[in-house]
């Protein structure tokens, strides 16, 4: 049966970390808020969590998800390298609603699904969010809804469509925005002078352009 927690009561925040630690321990899934929509949670190093998310979106190993992080060096040990555009819209964005697509540290022992070598990675500007990534390590996050469902923007939305193939769901209101991340692919951006746009999302392309400054941004 699954749990729900009321993150805006400090018992209940601080049992539904403890909850939500051991539920990601045990390869099982989790419902957090972030900055954006609300998204399902697994550990990302875990094939077999992340093929349980996967499932209870009903989505395909063609769609990896993203990985959450708490902190720059988190990001910074998943990606093989980060090119200086990456550093720039860091420093601007994060936390926040961009997603960044990077190469992948060849040396990462996990399976996400088909990524082609690349990895998507955001920190995200939520504070039940951040301390639940603190406690947990990077996880593998998408949005908390069936495939091709609008993203649940608060967590009655994502228990009436993920049910019981959540083990927690923490509860932390109404999402601060309806929108989902912005999703660049930057893995390139050193050698082509190239940044692309997998996804139009929270974060404004003229926004982008004012931080890439003289590099080419399509898509």
């Amino acid at each position: 049966m699954p749990q729900t927690f009321d993150c805006s009561q400090p018992t209940q925040l601080v049992a539904g970390l403890r909850a939500a630690r051991r539920t990601i321990a045990a390869g099982e899934l989790v419902v957090t808020p972030t900055d954006t929509v609300y998204g399902i949670a697994a550990d990302a190093f875990n094939a077999a969590a992340v093929q349980r998310l996967l499932d209870a979106k009903g989505r395909g190993r063609n769609v990896p998800p993203p990985v959450l992080v708490a902190d720059e060096a988190t990001m910074a040990a998943l990606a093989a390298e980060v090119p200086d555009v990456a550093r720039d819209l860091i420093a601007e964005f994060w936390p926040g609603a961009l997603t960044l697509v990077f190469t992948a540290s060849p040396t990462l022992a996990w399976d996400l699904g088909e990524t082609a070598g690349t990895v998507a990675i955001r920190m995200p500007d939520d504070p039940v969010c951040l301390e639940l990534l603190r406690d947990t390590g990077p996880l593998a996050v998408s949005s908390a809804n069936i495939h091709g469902a609008p993203a649940a923007t608060n967590v009655h939305d994502a228990e009436q469509m993920l049910t019981d193939s959540v083990a927690v769901y923490l509860d932390g209101g109404a999402s601060a925005g309806s929108e989902a991340s912005t999703i660049l692919d930057v893995s390139a951006a050193d050698s082509t002078g190239v940044v692309r746009i997998l996804r139009h999302g929270a974060i404004g392309v003229d926004e982008i352009v004012t931080v890439v400054g003289d590099l080419k941004v399509v898509g």
